[in-house]
């Protein structure tokens, strides 16, 4: 029958799919996010979507409605769009963040954000769901390439955003300036004007890290036409204008044992390093903290250090958000409807930011939900012109291969590790 004959279709496709990523004729789609709280933003923008037809003709692309998503229905039925309820017949199925257990159709290919690759417990029964419905599935972290570096994410836009906030917390904290969230902005090109319109005091901001969230929030700072010095001038001159300085990991760390430090190294033996960033908190008013932090690193300032007399830091923008962790006044998120609270070194708890001896802290941990335009048409071109492609050419550069956290209900090797987080025993 009808319903048989389907059945044998989508398996012989799945099949060849997940095997030999050799089939010209895929169907994408685009989900509705639907976890809570919503966010807007989409991987295939409509401009994305022209681009992909236009590249790879035997392409076909659903767009699941959705009155959720920055881009409306009628942005994409404008460009000619399918616009539909049902997905069903789509092979792969994208999306941001992760799709609700109830939500997953058996035997696809998901693409979306699952946070399960660092073995997070709230999201356990979501892998154990991807594995029981025999889904393949692709994290978006774990898109890397041949020398697993990081090939698609919302960094760059978390950056931006990340240093946007800074500068608004900056204003409100000093009592010199009051600018509107981001999130009222209408995208990049507001968010620009309102930088414009602003000046900061003489004060010293340090930054730290340099992919894509460092450089993200670097382009807010040089669109201002802050200085940027370098460590020795920031360290020991004074100056009557802003100025930044960016670090990167070899710039706050050393060696315990006084050998040799390489960045290589740090990375493989974190637990070998230590902290030189006091000389940074001794004379910074600012710190945007846009690193990557690995398990094992040395701390950035803890507890105790940040109760020193000599500690100046004033504000903390903590884009990476590790909560409890190399920051020592991050001690929760913050919201995108409530950005700032303030965090007591002496009492080691959460005040009101403009309290006495407070430290105003930022630490919002979805910053690019707040230019869900913007961060989606970044995004989505990367997308297109890096991944896409693998699906029509036998998956040349192992992409998916390396990315593939799941197959017809079990845990790729390179993830196997996951096996005991799945099973409840870790």
């Amino acid at each position: 029958g009808g319903k048989v004959t389907k059945k044998l279709v989508y398996s012989l496709k799945s099949f060849y799919f997940s095997v030999n990523f050799i089939i010209m004729d895929v169907t994408f789609a685009v989900i509705k996010e639907r976890k809570s709280p919503p966010d807007k933003r989409v991987v295939l923008t409509p401009n994305s979507c022209l681009s992909l037809l236009k590249s790879f003709s035997s392409a076909k692309i659903l767009i699941e409605s959705s009155d959720i998503r920055s881009f409306s229905d009628n942005e994409y039925r404008s460009i000619g769009m399918n616009v539909t309820n049902d997905i069903t017949d789509a092979d792969i199925l994208i999306g941001v963040k992760e799709v609700p257990v109830e939500q997953l159709i058996p035997n696809k290919s998901y693409f979306f954000f699952s946070h399960t690759i660092k073995k997070q417990p709230y999201n356990r029964k979501l892998l154990k769901a991807i594995l029981e419905k025999k889904i393949t599935l692709y994290d978006h972290e774990t898109l890397v390439d041949y020398n697993y570096n990081r090939l698609i994410g919302f960094g760059y836009y978390a950056g931006v955003v990340g240093a946007y906030n800074c500068i608004r917390t900056i204003g409100l904290k000093m009592k010199v300036f009051n600018i509107d969230k981001a999130s009222n902005l209408q995208g990049r090109t507001e968010l620009n004007s309102t930088l414009k319109s602003i000046s900061l005091p003489n004060i010293k901001i340090v930054l730290t890290g340099t992919g894509r969230v460092g450089q993200g929030a670097k382009e807010i700072l040089d669109y201002m036409e802050i200085r940027q010095v370098n460590i020795y001038d920031f360290l020991s001159l004074n100056f009557d204008e802003p100025v930044y300085v960016q670090l990167d990991v070899l710039d706050y760390v050393k060696k315990i044992d006084g050998s040799e430090s390489t960045k290589f190294d740090f990375f493989k033996n974190p637990s070998c390093y230590k902290s030189t960033f006091s000389k940074f908190t001794e004379i910074a008013d600012v710190f945007i903290a846009g690193h990557f932090y690995g398990k094992g690193s040395p701390y950035f300032f803890n507890r105790k250090e940040a109760k020193s007399p000599n500690f100046k830091i004033k504000v903390v923008a903590d884009i990476s958000c590790d909560i409890d962790g190399p920051v020592a006044c991050t001690i929760r998120p913050s919201t995108i409807e409530s950005p700032i609270y303030g965090y007591n070194p002496q009492t080691e708890s959460e005040v009101d930011f403009n309290s006495q001896g407070s430290i105003a802290v930022m630490a919002v941990d979805n910053l690019p939900c707040e230019l869900p335009r913007d961060a989606s048409d970044g995004f989505g071109e990367v997308f297109v012109n890096k991944i896409i492609p693998a699906f029509f050419d036998g998956d040349a550069d192992g992409i998916l291969m390396r990315s593939k956290m799941t197959d017809n209900g079990k845990l790729t090797p390179n993830f196997s590790y996951l096996q005991k987080f799945v099973d409840g025993i870790e």
